[in-house]
């Protein structure tokens, strides 16, 4: 009986991952139903659950990383010019 409803859960799986790439591949040509398709898969987050999501402390972090960072590309890029 196991392998019944494993078979059933693999298959459903396969049928459900056939369908997903047929639909995707009609949709190729048809530039209206990709871009429905690309838009239909965005999810809006309220302010609630993005607060919930995203982990302030260490976005703050990222963001002087990446400030640092630019920083001191900006630097290289105007010694450099300085050079040549």
């Amino acid at each position: 009986m196991k392998d019944d409803k494993q078979f059933e859960k693999d298959s459903s799986a396969a049928d459900s991952i056939a369908d997903s790439v047929d639909e995707y591949l009609q949709t190729l040509g048809n530039e209206d139903a990709r871009k429905q398709r690309y838009y239909s898969q965005e999810q809006p987050f309220s302010s609630d659950e993005m607060t919930r999501l995203v982990n302030e402390e260490r976005l703050n972090k990222l963001l002087a990383q990446s400030n640092a960072f630019l920083s001191s590309l900006n630097g290289e890029i105007k010694d450099f010019d300085d050079e040549y």
